[in-house]
């Protein structure tokens, strides 16, 4: 099972450019809000049309500029779960589901509907409308309509962007389920880096209409090349970088650091240093930088303290409240960072 996309379209002034492959499993595009993870999904179900480029599901050409072919979306075998679920709202469950199925005979029709009624656990609920429904139920709905259509592969899009944490998690384990029975390609948009280590295998970062190369969920959070990516992975510390003899000069915090040998990029590569909120300590490392304590932050669990550097840039630094007391407002400290803890970033 694999599904092949690589597409250009022009929207305005915003290009997008992605490449990937989902070779099986659920694939994540992540990225911010407006990077183009939505418009990617409607030009491979066919909604929207690229300027150029190729998409290719399980060897069936579903849209080839150079080839003119542009197959509609009912014949794409592409099953797409928008962020509203778009039930008709006019319509009962039962209903609602037929729409996938209105082509078969009637007594197939029926067959086919109590059955996805049953697995998707809306026995009892074939005679609501949406709006008699929960936010749960109208996704589960949504789900057995598509797949009813019998599709090879599956779009998400944002499936809980509009829940609260406490349902978001109730209906993440629900689909959890329902995708581990789901034998074709799935990719899941998102702009949630945790959504994305629970559900997904393999993840594709869109920056501005850009792709990065596909690399696995493990690799991205501990090991990503761009700052873009480093930033949806959690870091939060981040300067400008030029190697020199002694490490990386990173000209916003004014100090330079050795980092580890044994990175994915070549020396000249690199552009930026990026350092996780909670790589700093007070404990002494090879990485010493003296600053003045800005603001401490009182959270739930930690506290975050936020330093300005000899450079003026400020680092964020955080550390669990049973971990020690935090400095005051105001106050000289020095922190730490080891030479394993700085990531070094292409731009």
């Amino acid at each position: 099972m694999s599904l092949s996309v690589s597409i250009k379209k022009q929207l305005g002034s915003f290009m997008l450019d992605v490449s990937f492959e989902t070779a099986g499993g659920i694939l994540a595009l992540l990225g911010a809000s407006g990077c183009g993870k939505s418009m990617t999904l409607k030009c491979v179900a066919g909604i929207e049309t690229p300027d150029s480029g190729r998409i290719v599901l399980n060897g069936c050409t579903l849209y080839d500029s150079q080839a003119h072919i542009n197959l509609p979306p009912q014949k794409r075998r592409v099953g797409y779960l928008f962020q509203q679920y778009a039930l008709f709202p006019n319509m009962t469950v039962a209903q609602n589901l037929q729409t996938a199925v209105r082509k078969l005979p009637r007594a197939e029709q029926k067959t086919r509907i109590e059955e996805r009624l049953a697995a998707f656990h809306l026995d009892g609920l074939e005679k609501r409308r949406p709006a008699e429904l929960s936010s749960g139920q109208q996704q589960r709905v949504a789900l057995a309509r598509i797949l009813l259509s019998e599709p090879e592969a599956l779009l998400l899009d944002e499936p809980f962007s509009a829940l609260d944490d406490a349902l978001k998690w109730k209906l993440e384990l629900e689909l959890m389920e329902l995708l581990d029975r789901f034998a074709g390609d799935v990719i899941f948009v998102s702009h949630s880096r945790d959504e994305v280590t629970r559900l997904c295998t393999r993840v594709c970062v869109l920056t501005d209409g850009r792709s990065d190369e596909v690399t696995t969920v493990n690799g991205l959070m501990h090991a990503p090349n761009t700052v873009s990516a480093a930033k949806l992975s959690g870091y939060k510390n981040f300067s400008a970088a030029q190697q020199t003899q002694n490490g990386y000069d990173c000209a916003d915090w004014g100090v330079t650091l050795r980092a580890a040998d044994g990175g994915t990029l070549p020396a000249d590569a690199v552009r930026c240093v990026g350092i996780r909120a909670h790589s700093l300590r007070f404990e002494p490392a090879e990485n010493a930088i003296d600053c003045t304590v800005v603001r401490v932050i009182d959270n739930v669990f930690s506290y975050i303290v936020m330093l300005k550097t000899p450079g003026s840039g400020l680092l964020r630094m955080e550390f669990d409240k049973d971990r020690c007391t935090p400095p005051a407002a105001g106050e000289r400290v020095c922190v730490y960072v080891r030479a394993e803890d700085i990531l070094l970033l292409q731009e």
